[in-house]
């Protein structure tokens, strides 16, 4: 049974820390329901689905095994992995997918629940938030599948694996910060979840995703999701950062910066929300 609450934003409180502990406060009285938005997102997403939730794993395989193919072939060589390369991009696809998943799915939050927003009042960000369950629950499949290769391949990953989830941390703060906007400009521009979709299309092969880092290049220097990904990686395969400690570092404030400022600046304008929704 869950509890009754009735929401009502306090728009007074426009400046200091009080304005942060309620913005925290109101997401803790909404937990329960974005538990349940979660688990209607997550029914949606494979309902009349032949294949359903194995879909989370042929994508990945097939980008994969793609990857291997042109490798093997001599199209594209990439440098020692220190780890069998089936493995190695598993690892990378997965965390990726966080930010993919997420940012796609955040992004067409609002949107796809624009009944509900414009008959019940409650925080919006609860949406966004709910959105993001679906990469989480995505990578975690996909982290029975790394162990299954674990054994495959006789790795035998660091026990430094268990610190994995404070590594994701920043990304998901990124992915859920890039959300919220996102959010708020596919209400008023519907063009936005397409330019998402193709902004993740070509970002993709520009991030240490299926090949290692090439470190001297500018674009991955400067790129903040490489960092975000690939020591990730290293952590849950190696135990140590053998590079991008600094970069990660960095990635980790600025993830942190973004989403401060994109929950603030949704929480001043969810007001508005139902009447572009």
């Amino acid at each position: 049974m869950i509890e009754t609450h009735i929401y009502e934003s306090h728009r007074e409180l426009k400046l200091g820390i009080k304005i942060w502990l309620e913005m925290f406060r109101e997401l803790f009285q909404f937990r329960q329901l974005i538990g349940r938005l979660f688990l209607r997102d997550l029914s949606v997403r494979y309902k009349q689905s032949l294949l359903g939730q194995a879909w989370i794993l042929i994508m990945p395989l097939v980008a994969i095994g793609t990857f291997m193919y042109l490798n093997h072939t001599g199209v594209l060589r990439f440098q020692e992995t220190g780890m069998p390369y089936p493995l190695y991009a598993l690892m990378g696809l997965s965390i990726w997918q966080i930010f993919a998943t997420g940012l796609n799915a955040g992004a067409n939050s609002l949107v796809g629940s624009g009944d509900l927003i414009t008959k019940i009042n409650f925080p919006r960000e609860v949406l966004v938030l709910a959105s993001m369950g679906q990469s989480v629950f995505e990578f975690l499949v996909k982290m029975a599948l790394i162990v299954i290769c674990f054994f495959v391949f006789h790795f035998c990953p660091s026990w430094k694996i268990i610190f994995l989830p404070f590594m994701l941390l920043p990304l998901l703060l990124l992915t859920i910060g890039l959300s919220l906007l996102l959010s708020l400009a596919n209400g008023v521009f519907r063009d936005c979840a397409n330019i998402v979709s193709l902004f993740l299309m070509f970002v993709m092969f520009l991030t240490p995703v299926l090949y290692p880092v090439p470190l001297h290049h500018f674009f991955f220097k400067i790129n903040v999701l490489s960092p975000l990904i690939d020591v990730p990686r290293q952590v849950m395969a190696f135990g140590h950062i053998d590079h991008g400690l600094l970069a990660f570092q960095l990635a980790t404030c600025l993830s942190v910066l973004i989403f401060l400022v994109s929950w603030r600046i949704f929480h001043l304008v969810e007001t508005k929300i139902p009447e572009r929704i």
